[in-house]
C-alpha cells in the first residue's frame, strides 16, 4: 500500500476539462509542496545545512494532528496550529541538543552536518516504528474530509483547496515576518554574515534555534493539512522528503521564495506528466525538469549561490 489521495486517478481522455482538472490538481498539491520545501529552504539559506530528517518532521507532524484527533477529537483544521507550535518547539530543541554540536565540528563539518541529520532521520523513523508500529492510519473523518466543490466543471477536493490557501497564507505570513520584524532583520542579517551580527550582540545560536523552529513549523502546518488525506505511517516523509530537495534545488538553494516557486512547478509538472504517461511515471517529469534547469541554470531559477 502507498500513500494515496482523493484526487489522483489513472489515466484520463486528453479533453479540454481533463487537461484543466489536472492542472487545477497539481496546483493545489504543488502549493503544499511549496510549503514543505520552504522550511526546508530557510533552515539551509540561514545555516547552509541540509536538514535530512525534513521528511521525519513531517511524518511526526502527521502523528501529532492523528493523535489530537483520535484521543482529544480536535479536527485537523483546528489542530494546525498547535501541531505548528509543537513543531516549532521540536525544532528549537533539535537544535539546541543536537545540530548545535555538529556545527562545532573542527573538521570535515560538512559531512558531520549531513551524517547527523542523516542520523536524526533514521533515528525518529526507528521511533516512530518502535512506538507506532508500521500500520497505516488514516483521518477518516473530519470537518472537510470527502467534500468537494465544483467550478465550472471543475471538482476541487475541499482539504486540499484549504491546504494551498493554508500554504498561500503561511508563506505571506513568512514574508512579511522576514521583511518587517526586528527578528526578520536579524535573520535575515545572521543569513548574510553570522560572526558580523555576533559582534552588535546578536546571539546567532537563538537566531539559529528559532530559524530551525520556524521551518519545522511550517512542516507541521504542512503535517496537519496532509493528514486529511494521506495515509499516516513512519516512511510517509521520505518521498515528500526526496520531493522537497528537488523543489529547493529547482527553485535555488538559499532562496525562500523560490522554494515556494519550485513547488508550484513540481505540483504542475507531477501532473501534467500523469496525463502524458501511466500515473506511476509521473515522478518522472519532475526529475527530466530538474536535470533539464541544472544543465541550463545550475544554481537553480531563483537562486543566488
Amino acid at each position: 500500500m502507498t500513500e494515496t489521495c482523493s484526487f489522483c486517478s489513472g489515466a484520463l481522455p486528453l479533453t479540454t476539462a481533463t487537461i484543466i482538472q489536472s492542472l487545477a490538481s497539481g496546483l493545489l498539491m504543488g502549493l503544499l509542496y511549496g510549503l514543505v520545501a520552504v522550511g526546508l529552504a530557510l533552515i539551509f539559506g540561514l545555516m547552509d545545512v541540509t536538514n535530512f530528517a525534513h521528511g521525519e518532521f513531517l511524518m511526526l507532524a502527521m502523528y501529532i494532528t492523528f493523535f489530537l484527533f483520535t484521543f482529544f477529537a480536535i479536527d485537523p483544521l483546528l489542530s494546525a496550529p498547535l501541531v505548528g507550535g509543537a513543531m516549532f518547539l521540536f525544532g528549537a530543541v533539535a537544535y539546541l541538543f543536537v545540530i548545535r554540536f555538529a556545527m562545532r565540528a573542527k573538521a570535515n563539518i560538512g559531512m558531520v552536518q549531513i551524517f547527523t541529520t542523516f542520523g536524526l532521520a533514521i533515528l525518529m523513523r526507528g521511533l516512530a516504528q518502535y512506538f507506532f508500529t508500521p500500520d497505516y492510519r488514516s483521518i477518516n473523518v473530519s470537518w472537510l474530509g470527502g467534500k468537494t466543490i465544483s467550478f465550472g466543471g471543475i471538482f476541487l477536493p475541499v482539504p486540499q483547496l484549504v491546504g494551498a490557501l493554508v500554504s498561500l497564507a503561511a508563506f505571506g505570513a513568512l514574508y512579511f515576518f522576514m521583511k518587517k520584524t526586528d527578528f526578520g532583520r536579524a535573520l535575515e542579517a545572521t543569513r548574510e554574515d553570522a560572526g558580523a551580527v555576533a559582534l552588535v550582540g546578536i546571539d546567532k545560536n537563538k537566531v539559529f534555534a528559532l530559524g530551525w523552529g520556524l521551518g519545522s513549523a511550517l512542516i507541521g502546518l504542512a503535517g496537519a493539512v496532509m493528514a486529511m488525506f494521506f495515509y499516516i505511517y513512519p516512511d510517509v516523509g521520505a518521498s515528500f522528503a526526496l520531493i522537497a530537495y528537488v523543489t529547493v534545488a529547482l527553485g535555488g538553494f538559499g532562496s525562500v521564495f523560490g522554494a515556494f516557486a519550485g513547488g508550484i512547478i513540481v505540483g504542475l509538472v507531477e501532473a501534467t506528466t500523469a496525463l502524458l504517461l501511466p500515473p506511476s511515471l509521473k515522478a518522472v517529469g519532475i526529475y527530466a525538469v530538474y536535470l533539464l534547469v541544472v544543465f541550463i541554470r545550475p544554481r537553480g531559477l531563483f537562486g543566488s549561490i
